[in-house]
């Protein structure tokens, strides 16, 4: 298995940015990844302000990989075979004008922000020591990975239908990401690893540690719009917008739709179905977009 170590990180995703590796279809590859932080938080003195982590610095990624045999049109199918911390603690901060219950640049309030803080918890034994009587069980997760839009440059903070930041605990190991391909090579990107992460992340940051991703990819000859996902219990589509309910609307209307086409559903039983069984997921309400998942347990699939 090749082991691809970046020279430089990007904290946009744009095909502009020239390939740092190139892979075949379904070879396995691992790509290591810095933290969220990259590497400048390291004890609970360091705080995070801005002349420290400039927003245009964080979420720094890996890439861009680009994928031999894929073009515009396609989806890129990434099963995420392991992810290995590479660190013996992670960093979880509080950082002024982010967060789920503070003001922010975009939701603009009276109030003082919140008080920049940091806390370090190491790992260990599989266990992550948030404190002396607390000890959260690792569960690793790609926080931020997608594929670079036809034209723009898009923030590595920001979700959308290229992928991105959509901190959502559901691309972890053994499960496949779904990303619809807007230039030939799809550009892959991928960073912001997390050691554990709560569904909303509410205050802005989850464990964020660096790693290394194991994955595989392929392809799939056809077109989607928003990225998906897929376990062994659940198919998943996501949704990035705001309000929140756009973005849970955006998520309902994919897994329905994907449940007409592809298995065959009357849309309007899908719709049904789907207030019985579907379940809904926060990933994240802290980034300029806020996120959605919509899941479909297979077992109600028709054969």
């Amino acid at each position: 298995m090749r082991i691809f170590k970046p020279l430089k990180h990007y904290s946009t995703y744009s095909a502009s940015h020239p390939p740092a590796f190139e892979v075949a279809l379904g070879e396995r590859f691992c790509v290591e990844t810095a933290d969220a932080y990259r590497g400048k938080i390291q004890k609970e003195e360091d705080i995070p302000t801005l002349d420290r982590i400039p927003f245009e610095n964080a979420n720094p990624q890996s890439g861009p990989i680009y994928i031999k045999g894929v073009e515009k049109g396609d989806t890129l199918v990434v099963e995420i075979l392991d992810i290995i911390i590479k660190a013996k603690q992670g960093a979880t901060t509080m950082v002024p004008d982010m967060g789920g219950l503070t003001r922010t640049d975009i939701t603009r309030l009276l109030n003082e922000p919140l008080p920049p803080r940091t806390k370090i918890c190491p790992i260990n034994n599989g266990l992550i020591h948030f404190s002396d009587t607390i000890q959260i069980p690792v569960e690793p997760m790609i926080g931020t990975i997608g594929v670079a839009p036809e034209f723009e440059a898009i923030s590595s903070l920001t979700p959308g239908p290229h992928g991105g930041n959509m901190d959502c605990p559901d691309v972890c190991v053994g499960n496949k990401v779904m990303l619809p391909v807007f230039v030939k090579g799809a550009f892959l990107f991928l960073g912001d690893v997390h050691a554990v992460q709560g569904d909303g992340e509410i205050s802005g940051s989850a464990i964020e540690v660096p790693a290394e991703c194991m994955l595989k990819v392929d392809v799939v000859k056809k077109r989607i719009n928003w990225p998906r996902i897929e376990s062994k219990d659940y198919i998943m589509t996501v949704g990035s917008a705001r309000p929140l309910e756009d973005a849970l609307r955006i998520a309902m209307v994919e897994l329905i739709e994907w449940l007409v086409e592809e298995y065959k559903f009357d849309k309007f039983d899908a719709y049904q179905l789907c207030s019985q069984v579907a379940k809904i997921r926060v990933a994240q309400i802290v980034d300029p977009l806020y996120t959605m998942v919509a899941k479909f347990p297979k077992k109600y699939l028709k054969k």
